[in-house]
């Protein structure tokens, strides 16, 4: 059997960054073949398709973004915690010159309505899949916050209150491309949930 005659991981990064910049549909397997320094014919061998590469390629940067989040999340008050966490999720879709956006929302933008139309089913339980975890990340942040008194709410909807904050925060860094409007919000955010007197 012949070696890989690359570095996967590698082309999962270069192709990473190639769809987080343009999209899947602005992206070809010839731009990320010139960009890894691979033959496209070896992209096809290895991965199948475009869609298969991403979908790679995501998954190897969302098992990486949960890592950074969850280690936002460890340390300090709940108010320093929940702030660590906007920080890096601005951070994160501010990221790039110009600004990628959010990858997860780029992606559920490319979603196909009917078969063959875009990216397909699999694509959206993986974008599903790293909404969730991140959401049952925020929660256990919030319950723990609870167990030493820092909030008195329901940690379950408060963490999807705030995950779909960060939705919204990721369309309107496209329209207005405003990082201060972003912190703003975020911070206004973290004060409906804690109290503007709470830790």
């Amino acid at each position: 059997m012949r070696p890989r005659e690359f570095d996967h991981d590698e082309v999962l990064r270069v192709a990473f960054d190639q769809f987080w910049r343009k999209g899947v549909r602005g992206t070809s397997l010839s731009d990320i073949a010139r960009d890894a320094g691979v033959q496209r014919g070896s992209l096809y061998n290895a991965f199948g398709s475009k869609e298969a590469l991403f979908l790679q390629a995501y998954e190897r940067y969302a098992d990486e973004y949960l890592v950074v989040l969850q280690k936002a999340l460890g340390t300090g008050s709940l108010r320093k915690r929940l702030t660590a966490f906007f920080d890096l999720t601005i951070a994160n879709f501010r990221s790039g010159s110009p600004p990628r956006g959010c990858p997860t929302t780029r992606g559920l933008m490319e979603l196909g309505a009917a078969e063959g139309e875009g990216l397909d089913e699999d694509a959206r339980k993986a974008f599903a899949n790293l909404v969730s975890r991140i959401t049952a990340l925020v929660r256990d942040a919030l319950s723990a916050g609870a167990e030493r008194g820092e909030f008195d709410g329901n940690p379950a909807a408060a963490a999807l209150h705030i995950i779909t904050v960060t939705r919204g925060l990721a369309v309107l860094e496209r329209a207005f491309n405003d990082e201060p409007q972003l912190r703003r919000i975020a911070a206004h955010t973290i004060d409906l949930v804690l109290g503007k007197g709470g830790r």
